[in-house]
């Protein structure tokens, strides 16, 4: 595939800069909101769905779960989260956002998504659609399907 200028970059040489730039612009909003960027994706993660586990919270936003712990006790001391043992296996610990953490995650994403539709403007509508569907698809994309037969064995 080719563009009016010839070979096309590489789509992680292209999107590395962009999300570079918009994890910047995120990082004083998550700062004045008091919450990292690992919170915020634990936030995000768990809105919606009401309880899970640490393990599978940390495999779903792509965190090593013991380094999830600290962002965790972060988020529990601020009272954003619950961490209750599971009545099936005490060792086990079930997560849940608050209704503290569903309205910091909400006037995060709200500023976030502010700064997003300044930067989409400068897209002409048509193509401002086709790239957020594109970029929908894509980072629905399994991880397999797009590292595909390249990833390192271990």
């Amino acid at each position: 595939m080719t563009d009016h200028e010839g070979e096309r970059r590489d789509l992680a040489a292209m999107l590395q800069p962009l999300v570079r730039n918009l994890i910047a612009a995120e990082l004083p909003v998550l700062a004045a909101h008091g919450v990292s960027m690992w919170g915020y994706a634990v936030l995000n993660a768990l809105d919606g769905e009401p309880m899970r586990t640490q393990a599978a919270l940390a495999q779903s936003i792509g965190a090593d779960k013991t380094r999830i712990i600290g962002t965790l006790d972060e988020l529990q001391e601020a009272g954003l989260i619950e961490r209750t043992p599971d009545p099936d296996d005490r060792r086990v610990r079930l997560l849940a956002i608050t209704a503290k953490g569903r309205r910091v995650r909400r006037a995060v994403q709200s500023a976030i998504w502010a700064n997003e539709d300044r930067l989409l403007a400068a897209i002409p509508e048509p193509d401002r659609a086709a790239f957020l569907r594109v970029t929908r698809t894509l980072s629905a994309l399994p991880r397999e399907e797009i590292v595909g037969s390249h990833e390192p064995k271990a």
